[in-house]
C-alpha cells in the first residue's frame, strides 16, 4: 500500500498534464484567453508603411513588433505573453526565413469581431458550405477524379490566377490592396504553366481554351481590378487561403488518385516552395488584411465579393460536373489517399468537404486521430492509473 500514494500523484500528474496539453497555444486556446486580455492603445507615433501604403497600427498588450521583407514594420495586433508564432521559422530561431520574412516580436494576435478576417470568415459560412456540397467537390475528395476532368479543372484555375495575378501586379502600390502583395510566396500561374505542360506538352497554349463559366470568373476579375480594386482582397483571399488550406489536402488526393509521380508533376499548382510553414503565413496574412485601412461599407462590400467568387467558383464546378458525366469512365484507384492530414480541409475558402461520409482509409490513421483527442487521453491517463495503482496492490 506504500505505493498507492505515487500512484495517485502519478494519476494527478497525468491529468494534469493532459489538460495543460488541451489548452496549449497549438490546440488554439490562447486566442481565446488574448481576447479577454485588457488592450492597451498603441504608443503615439507608432505607425506602418507597407510599400506606399500608411497602415494604422493595431493595438497591442506589450512592446513589440514585426519587422517585414525589405525593411517595412507593421505593430502586431493584440497579443499575449502564452505562445508565440515565428513566420516561417521555429519558435527557438530567430533569423530570416524562406518566405522572406524576419520575425522580431511573434505574437499570438487576438481578432476583433470587426476585423475583416472575422468578418469574411463569418460572412462566407452559407456560401462556404454550399459550396463543399457541390458534386465535383465532393467527388474529387473522394478520389473520384478522372484525369481529363482534372487537366480541365487545371486549364480553368490557369486563367483564374492569370487575370488575378495581372490584376493584383497593376495594384501592388495601391494602399487598399498593397500590404497583401506576395508575388515570390503566392502566385501560381507559373506552377499551373508547368502542370498543363505535364499534361498537355509543349504546345499546350494551343491546346486549352477557356471555358464559359471561368470566362465570366475572369470577367469579373478584371472588372474588379481595374474599377474596384479594394475588392480585390476577396478574391485573393478566397483563393489563396484554400489553397494552402485545403488545397494540401487535394494535392494528396490527385496525386494517389491519378497516379501522379511523386517528384510532384501535374501537381506544382499546390506546391509553395516559399512558404515553409503554411499556418504561420496565413496568419500573417490576415493581420495585414485586418491592418488595413478600411471603413465598415467597404469591409461589408468584401465581404459581398467574396461570397460572389464562391458562386463563380460553384459555376465552374458545375461545370466540370457536368463535362465529367460525359466523359467515359477510366479506371480509377476509389477512395481517398492516405495523408498526414496536415492540411485543414475545415479552413479551406471553397475546396471543402467534410470527408465523413468516406471515413477512414486506414484503420490506424483513425486510431492515431481518436488518440489525439484531449477527452479520450484524460480517460486513458486515468485507467492506466488505476491499472497501476491495482497492480500494486496486488504486489504488495
Amino acid at each position: 500500500m506504500i505505493v498507492a500514494p505515487y500512484m495517485l500523484k502519478a494519476f494527478l500528474c497525468s491529468v494534469g498534464l493532459t489538460w495543460m496539453r488541451s489548452r496549449s497555444p497549438g490546440a488554439g486556446i490562447s486566442r481565446s484567453w488574448a481576447r479577454a486580455l485588457p488592450c492597451k492603445p498603441s504608443p503615439a507615433g507608432v505607425a506602418a508603411v507597407v510599400g506606399t501604403a500608411a497602415v494604422p497600427p493595431c493595438c497591442f498588450l506589450q512592446q513589440g513588433q514585426l519587422s517585414l521583407r525589405g525593411g517595412l514594420r507593421v505593430p502586431p495586433c493584440a497579443f499575449s505573453t502564452l505562445g508565440w508564432w515565428m513566420v516561417g521559422i521555429p519558435p527557438d530561431t530567430a533569423g530570416t526565413s524562406s518566405v522572406g520574412l524576419r520575425a522580431e516580436r511573434s505574437p499570438v494576435f487576438a481578432c476583433s469581431p470587426m476585423d475583416l478576417s472575422e468578418l469574411l470568415k463569418e460572412g462566407t459560412k452559407e456560401s462556404h458550405d454550399r459550396a463543399e456540397n457541390t458534386q465535383f467537390v465532393k467527388d474529387f475528395l473522394k478520389g473520384r477524379i478522372k484525369k481529363e476532368l482534372f487537366k480541365l479543372a487545371t486549364v480553368a484555375l490557369y486563367f483564374t490566377y492569370s487575370a488575378l495575378e495581372e490584376e493584383m501586379d497593376h495594384n501592388k502600390d495601391n494602399p487598399l490592396f498593397a500590404p497583401l502583395y506576395f508575388p515570390v510566396e503566392l502566385h501560381r500561374r507559373e506552377a499551373l504553366a508547368k502542370d498543363l505542360k505535364y499534361f498537355y506538352g509543349e504546345d499546350w497554349k494551343e491546346k486549352i481554351q477557356c471555358s464559359e463559366a471561368t470566362q465570366q470568373y475572369v470577367d469579373r476579375i478584371h472588372h474588379v481590378g481595374q474599377h474596384e480594386p479594394e475588392l480585390l482582397v476577396a478574391h485573393a483571399y478566397t483563393r489563396y487561403m484554400g489553397d494552402l488550406s485545403g488545397g494540401q489536402v487535394l494535392k494528396k488526393v490527385a496525386q494517389r488518385a491519378l497516379k501522379l509521380p511523386s517528384t510532384e508533376e501535374g501537381i506544382q499548382f499546390y506546391v509553395f516552395d516559399n512558404i515553409s510553414n503554411a499556418q504561420q503565413f496565413k496568419q500573417l496574412y490576415r493581420a495585414r488584411m485586418n491592418a488595413l485601412d478600411l471603413d465598415k461599407n467597404t469591409k461589408e462590400r468584401i465581404v459581398e465579393e467574396a461570397n460572389k467568387a464562391f458562386r463563380f467558383n460553384m459555376q465552374v464546378f458545375d461545370e466540370l460536373d457536368k463535362v465529367g458525366r460525359s466523359l467515359g469512365e477510366e479506371a480509377q484507384d476509389g477512395g481517398v489517399p492516405v495523408h498526414d492530414g496536415k492540411g485543414d480541409i475545415r479552413k479551406c475558402p471553397y475546396y471543402a468537404d467534410k470527408l465523413g461520409t468516406a471515413g477512414p482509409s486506414c484503420p490506424f490513421h483513425a486510431a492515431v486521430g481518436l488518440a489525439r483527442q484531449p477527452l479520450v487521453q484524460l480517460v486513458l491517463a486515468a485507467c492506466m492509473a488505476v491499472a497501476a495503482g491495482a497492480a500494486a496492490w496486488y504486489i504488495l
